[in-house]
């Protein structure tokens, strides 16, 4: 049989894995975590409403019905496309070189802070769920900080948050973030003013949101405001360090900074040495395979493909329809029946969450924004949730959310070091039992 690698097991590679369930193949999904993330959530978990385990599922879990595909937990790190090999490394470090016969490229994509990596150190990215996690401790220490403060300029640099990128993930981590402090903190801490919090949203571009049409956009710049979000527009952010930001030539003393700026593609179009836009994505074909390579499917945030003269935009969508097409064509080739037509995005809409009760939609002529909008958007996202059981949980504690203003993990998690658990370990016990 035919050996398929896909590497990558987001919403491009879940898709094109599932739409390979019934073929005569053997199947092989590779990905550097074990889970499936619903990347549009993460920002829930960053601001408390939800937990890790609401918005991601075990990849062998959601796979194990399909007894054509193995899983394997590595991360990618080089092709060889002419002797057609996918080289990975394991969690003990061991290289792995994995053969194919046709590949699929779903790697996604990462931070990107726009030749200035010095900030990430001081402004993490949400990408995964180790930096939802990382982020909701930074946000509720510094709530705990500024309770414990006694100088009021430092207690207010705790109360200070600055996100820098007015995007989708920007405008809904923000207002997350003005919820969170007008309901579920508002009556649980005894020495600080909460109405004194300073939620600072950044971007050098003209407008929020700025895919969107831009009565849309306003109409989301005006929510903002009047959860208390401060949106400073048209100004870039010259330095970002460990006391806070300067915007425009002016300093904000923040002690939690969030870039929700920019992303970068994985390097698949280094591995591949084949032509990539300006961005790095790979460019493709629109059957979505390598020009020269017919058994290289890119799919995803890591594809460049354009259509209707404008490339299509790095969105779930888009790579739900890529990987399954992917998936579905190389199925009717392993059968010998004809190729399907060239493929088309269907765009079904964009929309964007603005705090609870609030969202805007954009569907071709139809533009909404208020309640219908939200719940629209809250039933679309309960739709593309992996699991059933997900489905349920996210929307009983949206439920519960909206009606009480009482959040879901208000939990700051230390992780301890391996070398610290070990030692741990080690301890003697003493007389009185304890370690």
């Amino acid at each position: 049989m035919k050996r398929i690698v896909i590497i990558g097991a987001g919403f491009a590679g879940l898709a094109a894995a599932k739409a390979l369930r019934h073929a005569k193949a053997d199947v092989l999904v590779i990905d550097r975590t074990n889970h499936n993330l619903f990347q549009p959530l993460l920002y829930q978990v960053a601001t408390t409403v939800l937990s890790p385990a609401q918005i991601a599922s075990p990849i062998r879990g959601l796979l194990k019905n399909q007894r054509n595909t193995t899983v394997f937990l590595g991360e990618v790190d080089g092709i060889n496309k002419d002797a057609k090999f996918v080289y990975a490394r394991t969690e003990n470090h061991q290289d792995v070189a994995h053969s194919y016969d046709i590949l699929v490229i779903a790697t996604g994509v990462g931070h990107s802070y726009f030749g200035h990596d010095e900030f990430a150190e001081f402004a993490p990215g949400l990408k995964g769920l180790a930096d939802a996690v990382h982020i909701r401790n930074k946000v509720l220490k510094a709530f705990e900080q500024a309770e414990a403060e006694d100088d009021p300029i430092q207690r207010q640099d705790c109360l200070t948050f600055v996100l820098v990128g007015a995007g989708p993930t920007g405008v809904e981590l923000a207002s997350s973030l003005a919820v969170l402090v007008r309901t579920s903190l508002k009556a649980e801490f005894r020495r600080i003013n909460l109405a004194t919090t300073r939620i600072v949203l950044v971007d050098m571009a003209p407008r929020v949101l700025g895919t969107f049409a831009s009565e849309l956009s306003e109409a989301a710049k005006r929510r903002l405001e009047s959860l208390g979000v401060e949106v400073r527009l048209g100004h870039s952010v010259d330095q970002i360090d460990a006391e806070g930001v300067v915007v425009g030539g002016e300093r904000i003393a923040s002690k939690v900074v969030i870039w929700t700026a920019g992303v970068a593609p994985s390097p698949a179009g280094k591995w591949l040495n084949v032509e990539t836009d300006r961005a790095g994505r790979v460019r493709i074909q629109n059957d979505l395979t390598v020009h020269g390579f017919p058994d290289i499917y890119v799919v995803g945030d890591t594809a460049s493909l354009e259509q209707d003269g404008k490339p299509l935009p790095g969105v779930a969508q888009v790579a739900i329809q890529q990987g399954r097409y992917a998936g579905r064509r190389i199925a009717r080739s392993l059968l010998g029946k004809p190729c399907p037509k060239p493929f088309r995005y269907f765009d079904k809409g964009n929309m964007a969450v603005i705090g609870a009760g609030f969202a805007i939609l954009q569907a071709g002529r139809v533009r909404l924004s208020g309640i219908f909008a939200w719940l629209a958007w809250a039933g679309i996202h309960l739709q593309f949730l992996s699991t059933g059981s997900l489905r349920l949980t996210v929307f009983l504690q949206w439920i519960w959310s909206f009606l009480t203003g009482q959040t879901g993990v208000r939990l700051i998690v230390n992780h301890i070091p391996l070398s610290k658990q070990d030692k741990d370990i080690e301890l003697p016990i003493t007389s009185g039992g304890r370690k």
